[in-house]
């Protein structure tokens, strides 16, 4: 007979380790009820809608679209989707449980997000400093989570990225299984290009910290991981147009700063993020951070891209405290070496998942049975385009936010939010016309594309002109569309426009 001693230590420790271990599957948990119990919130932007509307275009036609066939200033001119995987899977979430779909997909998107980065922070920082700065980055990004692709590859960017940022704390090169994150992130978004750029500074954290007589090693073999992630960005329906697709974005110029979520950050009036980087920059001065240069020059770019443009928050919000966890834990003693056992943290992920999936499914039917999700009415013109199709009015000069729900009807717009397609020129007339800043352009819109009819907010400027323009008149007003038609049979000037 042998006597076995139980060390209540060790027992109490690994009991910890497996609490611990279930923490970020809470906090993921707990973010994905408050959303879900939101509903609506995700559902205020109204190019979810044409989102959807090219999903089930894809999965209707059992092909990729290579050429416009949804408004009829641009249609048959050359256009990918970026986003063609989110599209369909928007679109089957919406086909199988209406408006509660893609709300339910986002919603599981921000937990799953949130899950991944207190995963990335569980070596440097205790469970309440991490929970801390995960609801602070939840809180900056708040304005930016709707049901559109760019969440559903926001948790693949945080693990990219964190499986990149912890490859250089280790001062070693990432791992090779990287790269399968980055090609679903090419076909779920266009932003995977971040993910590209930034291979090169993390990189250079790595070798910057590495022993000198590793660099050269080590510089190839990120080298070599930076190739192979350009050639996993190209395994898309698209290939490599998959990258020259994602540039065409970033090349609209002057139109991006009209753009809401393309906009420079506002330091006018307070804001969430302005409070959250003023805090972060006085902690790191009474804290006396120290950063090596690398890392430096990743954060300070980081922060630009915040400051240029709105929509970059969020990154800056959930990758900054990853680029900043190892420094600021070395210098507070807060770098973790409790480890559990390989078998143990496997089963308690295992049994964590199953339970939260049990949970997560049962609530998830009951919001979908008791609280119908609708739709932001604002966006959707409902009644006006009936009134449309009864007068048999096609070509319609509508306001950008009303081309999702033109799509959605498969009636072709005058312009949507694929800004990509339209271009530069075009659509900063496009906002010359609506705000009436040059009435001349209104003209020559009107007439160069030979509308019949205008779909636009009644508060929008143009509307306004419009009412004392000789030769139209208003058809129809509700509280969220004006129509207006002509009312003469003047011949409207020749043009090139397709017809």
């Amino acid at each position: 007979m042998s006597i076995s001693y139980a060390n209540p230590i060790a027992g109490d420790a690994n009991t910890r380790s497996m609490a611990r271990a279930a923490m970020p599957w809470l906090a993921g948990a707990t973010a994905y009820l408050i959303f879900l119990s939101l509903g609506e919130i995700l559902l205020r932007d109204s190019d979810t809608l044409w989102q959807i509307r090219i999903g089930q275009w894809i999965v209707e036609h059992g092909a990729m679209p290579y050429t416009d066939v949804h408004s009829f200033t641009r249609f048959g001119e050359p256009w990918i989707s970026s986003s063609w995987l989110s599209q369909v899977l928007f679109a089957g979430a919406y086909g199988a449980l209406g408006w509660a779909g893609p709300v339910i997909l986002t919603s599981v998107a921000i937990g799953t997000t949130v899950a991944i980065f207190m995963h990335l922070m569980d070596g440097y920082l205790d469970p309440a400093r991490t929970i801390l700065l995960v609801t602070l980055a939840v809180l900056e990004s708040a304005t930016h989570f709707l049901a559109r692709p760019h969440m559903l590859a926001f948790p693949v960017m945080v693990a990219f990225l964190g499986g990149l940022l912890a490859a250089a704390d280790r001062r070693s090169a990432p791992s090779w299984l990287l790269l399968p994150l980055l090609a679903l992130w090419a076909n779920l978004h266009g932003g995977f290009v971040l993910g590209i750029a930034l291979i090169g500074p993390i990189g250079l954290e790595a070798i910057w910290n590495c022993q000198r007589k590793d660099r050269i090693a080590l510089a190839a073999r990120w080298t070599l991981f930076g190739i192979a992630a350009v050639v996993a960005c190209c395994c898309t329906p698209y290939g490599w147009n998959t990258l020259l697709g994602a540039a065409k974005i970033l090349s609209l110029g002057k139109l991006l700063s009209m753009i809401w979520e393309w906009m420079p950050a506002n330091f006018a009036t307070w804001s969430f993020f302005q409070l959250t980087l003023l805090g972060l920059i006085g902690f790191a001065f009474y804290r006396g951070l120290t950063l090596s240069v690398p890392r430096i020059m990743l954060l300070l770019g980081l922060l630009w891209m915040a400051l240029s443009h709105a929509r970059n928050i969020e990154i800056f919000a959930f990758i900054a405290p990853l680029v900043l966890a190892k420094p600021f834990a070395e210098q507070l003693g807060t770098l973790q070496t409790l480890v559990p056992a390989r078998e143990n943290r496997v089963r308690s992920h295992v049994m964590m998942l199953a339970v939260l999936a049990v949970a997560g499914w049962a609530c998830t039917k009951a919001f979908v049975a008791y609280h119908p999700v609708k739709f932001l009415e604002a966006q959707m013109p409902v009644r006006a385009v009936e009134v449309l199709q009864q007068h048999r009015i096609e070509r319609v000069f509508n306001t950008a936010p009303f081309g999702g729900y033109l799509l959605s009807r498969d009636i072709k717009a005058f312009i949507d939010g694929r800004a990509e397609l339209y271009g530069e020129r075009f659509v900063l007339d496009y906002f010359d016309a609506v705000t009436a800043t040059d009435v001349e352009t209104l003209l020559r819109l009107l007439d160069d594309y030979r509308i019949d009819g205008t779909l636009l907010a009644p508060t929008l400027p143009a509307t306004k002109v419009l009412d004392h323009l000789p030769g139209w008149k208003r058809l129809y007003s509700d509280s969220i569309a004006v129509i207006h038609v002509r009312d003469d049979q003047r011949k409207t000037r020749p043009s090139a426009a397709p017809k």
